[in-house]
């Protein structure tokens, strides 16, 4: 079973379809199981193939999981209306983000009015240093557990430079004691990003509402988006812990 999710894993990783062979070697796993299991997650519709030359992908049935997955998420159910609003509101793209594993990742999305697109794709995995939610995301954890989670090469930035690991460290407390972070994006030259924590009934950090602006208009709006993201997560803490009905 676990090389079977695997191989469903490194597809969707690898964001294309692949023949059996290559994945084998991608994966330097067993060509005789590789194949086997291939088969069977073809049979029942969790791959794909899509060409003659017998290159899979990842199937429907996984869409209709995912579907069936998001309507049952509370935090994404009750999330969607409020990232509505806050575009709405702001034109700007708004995300709800957690981490999965040692990465941060963008679980849904709701783009902007803008007419170039500014984010990441929902389920990219992004290095945390890099984000502006992953130093509110790591609040409730030590230092020692922080850096044991981050790999070594995740301190290196886009533009080759190396993120000093107590720098970080001071910017995730400096988040936490906050409730808020924002600055202008590692990833490119031209965005700012902010983040504005969800809690859990522990007061746990497990999600965050961001915002992706273009500098200028992040400069100008400044306060006006910092405080639609904070009321906004703010209400959605308070739905987690059963406080306040769902936004409509």
């Amino acid at each position: 079973m676990e090389r079977a999710f695997s191989i469903i894993n490194y597809l969707h990783k690898s964001k294309q379809a692949q023949r059996p062979i290559d994945i084998a070697l991608g994966m330097n796993a067993p060509k005789s199981s590789i194949y086997e299991l291939i088969g069977i997650l073809t049979s029942l519709g969790v791959l794909e193939r899509v060409d003659v030359e017998g290159r899979v992908f990842l199937g429907r049935k996984l869409h209709f999981w995912g579907k069936t997955y998001l309507e049952s998420f509370d935090l994404a159910r009750l999330a969607q209306p409020l990232l509505e609003r806050i575009t709405e509101r702001t034109r700007e793209t708004s995300q709800l983000c957690m981490l999965d594993g040692d990465k941060y990742t963008v679980v849904l999305m709701n783009l902007g009015s803008r007419q170039f697109r500014i984010s990441a794709d929902v389920g990219e995995r992004t290095p945390i240093p890099w984000t502006a939610s992953g130093r509110l995301l790591l609040g409730h954890m030590t230092e020692e557990t922080i850096f044991s989670l981050i790999p070594e090469g995740d301190f290196i930035l886009p533009d080759g430079s190396e993120l000093a690991k107590q720098d970080f460290y001071a910017s995730v407390q400096a988040a936490k004691d906050e409730g808020f972070f924002s600055f202008d994006s590692l990833a490119d030259n031209y965005t700012h990003c902010f983040a504005a924590p969800v809690f859990d009934g522990d007061n746990k950090c497990v999600a965050t509402i961001c915002m992706i602006a273009p500098k200028a208009d992040a400069k100008e709006n400044y306060q006006a988006y910092r405080n639609e993201l904070l009321a906004s997560a703010s209400e959605l803490s308070d739905q987690l812990r059963g406080e306040v009905p769902p936004a409509i």
